[in-house]
């Protein structure tokens, strides 16, 4: 019995090379995805309430590591993972230890040490888990996996040492560990490519994955919204802001899956990397976004916004403008249908280079807010019009 249910329900996992063709994303996926909801919110809504440089500079440190940590659990379960209770329970204790860390991450500058324990106990588990897939590797695959298990163990180690210096010290630690996990996304996505040949690194079940982060984090702009409204003042220019906010959330979800959301980079080293990559300063400014809403329509009524979120509000829109750009120069159908992604990217790095003006201007909320959605609105229609020109000619790039 012992060992019928070991060979049927507790496998180990899937070596480099074992791909499941055509593989859809589960419910436990779904579920693993939800847990980072919790954790991406705290992290929210205390640069809501704390719009300052510091606070931004911890915004922008512990949402790279949370990523971070994403980014390893869901591409484990995508490259490695099976349907069976060895892959559940592995997941289910991982969720543990993310919903500590949304705990620990509510006040990070109190626990700091709670915080990194958990984070490095997580990192811990990553390096089992990855140490399993290396027993399972071809020699060929060994030297990859054993570079990479390297990466998760330093992590570990690197994350518990913070806890023996101060809050400055420790923000540096975790700094160095988001740029240096973007060097080994780099490495890693990279050395997968070479080794794996035609064998995609990057399937179309990770594009949904990475779709589905970028839904969790539009859903802070929401909570946003409805958190401004709640602490406000319900007046007309106050509910008009709000109303306009949460449109500038529905144009960031409109820009995305229109045009880049739901499709395969090209199978090179260099787009995989760049698509990979810009997904984390993309989901960050989203997130950022929706932080700056509540503070946003709190002041609904003033005649000038807050200097702080309106720099975080245009910012967070800038740069995320930015990384879809760079995104859909990546895409599989960029050469295809060159004549509407080149000029679409182009212009929409021209609106986010532009928007920073409006924080110099810093008009009123809702006027903010209205012309922040006018941008979004141009940059989906600009390449929108030019696929319609060439309807006749059969192209079809775009999915509605």
């Amino acid at each position: 019995m012992l060992r019928s249910f070991k060979r049927r329900l507790w496998q180990p996992p899937r070596a480099h090379g074992e791909v499941e063709e055509d593989r859809q994303v589960t419910f436990l996926e779904l579920f693993y995805d939800l847990v980072y909801v919790v954790v991406i919110a705290t992290l929210a809504s205390q640069l809501a309430h704390d719009i300052t440089w510091r606070a931004f500079a911890e915004f922008v440190v512990f949402f790279g590591l949370i990523w971070i940590a994403w980014l390893n659990g869901s591409m484990f379960h995508d490259l490695h993972g099976r349907n069976d209770v060895r892959t559940r329970t592995f997941t289910f204790i991982q969720m543990g230890l993310i919903g500590l860390l949304a705990v620990y991450a509510n006040d990070h500058t109190e626990e700091v040490s709670g915080f990194a324990i958990v984070y490095a106990l997580l990192f811990a588990l990553f390096g089992w888990l990855w140490w399993g897939v290396r027993r399972q590797d071809e020699e060929v695959y060994r030297a990859v996996t054993t570079r990479y298990l390297g990466f998760i163990l330093a992590t570990a180690g690197a994350v518990v040492a913070s806890t023996f210096v101060g809050e400055d010290g420790q923000l540096v630690i975790y700094a160095v560990v988001v740029i240096g996990w973007i060097g080994v996304v780099v490495f890693t996505t990279g050395a997968s490519s070479a080794l794996m040949g035609d064998l995609r690194t990057i399937n179309e079940s990770t594009v949904e994955r990475f779709g589905l982060f970028t839904i969790i984090v539009l859903g802070e702009v929401v909570v946003g919204v409805v958190e401004g409204l709640i602490e406000s003042t319900r007046d007309a220019s106050t509910m008009a802001t709000g109303m306009l906010a949460l449109v500038i959330g529905f144009g960031l979800w409109w820009n995305y899956f229109d045009t880049t959301g739901r499709r395969l980079p090209r199978n090179s080293t260099r787009s995989m990397q760049v698509w990979v990559v810009a997904q984390l300063p993309l989901t960050m400014a989203i997130a950022a976004a929706g932080a700056s809403m509540v503070s946003l329509i709190e002041h609904g009524s003033d005649s000038h916004s807050p200097e702080g979120t309106a720099w975080l509000l245009v910012a967070s829109v800038s740069i995320g403008l930015t990384a879809l750009a760079l995104v859909g120069r990546t895409l599989l159908i960029f050469d295809q249908f060159r004549s509407v992604y080149h000029p679409g990217s182009i212009f929409m790095l021209i609106v986010a280079a532009a928007l920073p003006l409006l924080a110099l201007w810093n008009p009123a909320p809702v006027v903010l807010t209205s012309l922040l959605v006018v941008a979004l609105m141009a940059v989906w229609l600009f390449p929108v019009t030019r696929w319609l020109a060439s309807e006749e000619s059969g192209e079809d790039p775009l999915r509605f």
